[in-house]
């Protein structure tokens, strides 16, 4: 599956029939061509629902601070028009335990991992290899 080219690929993912209710989905990336090629998919593939977006740091904790309970994941870019993705995960330190915080990044090294893990995150994926485990990750039960 390529996000940047808009393309669909992957099997192995669950019937719509099996899933449960759609997660509300929050987004946090700043190019447009991605962005709307991830809601497409997450919507399409994993039956989330997307309630908003945001292209900046400020922006995204912004919105998450105005609507503490309005989502259940949050997927978030490490980097953005302004600010940086690790903000973004400090910005929603304050959540229930049945909100998950993803970051989706093309630079998903072992250092970059354990940073947004030891800022909040609940999972890492790489966009370039790694969308498979990522839809994966958000269609099984938390």
């Amino acid at each position: 599956m390529n996000l940047a080219a808009g393309t669909l690929q992957g099997t192995g993912h669950p019937s719509p029939t099996r899933r449960p209710a759609a997660l509300k989905a929050y987004i946090v990336e700043d190019n447009a061509v991605i962005r709307d090629n991830l809601v497409e998919t997450l919507t399409e593939l994993a039956g989330v629902q997307t309630v908003g977006y945001a292209e900046t740091e400020q922006g995204a904790c912004t919105w998450l601070a105005q609507h503490p309970r309005d989502w259940q994941l949050l997927v978030v870019d490490l980097f953005l028009q302004q600010g940086s993705g690790l903000g973004v995960l400090k910005g929603c330190g304050q959540r229930s335990r049945q909100q998950r915080v993803v970051v989706l990044s093309n630079y998903a090294t072992e250092d970059i991992r354990r940073r947004c893990l030891a800022g909040g995150a609940d999972a890492v994926f790489d966009k370039s290899t790694e969308l498979d485990q990522f839809l994966a990750y958000c269609t099984r039960p938390h």
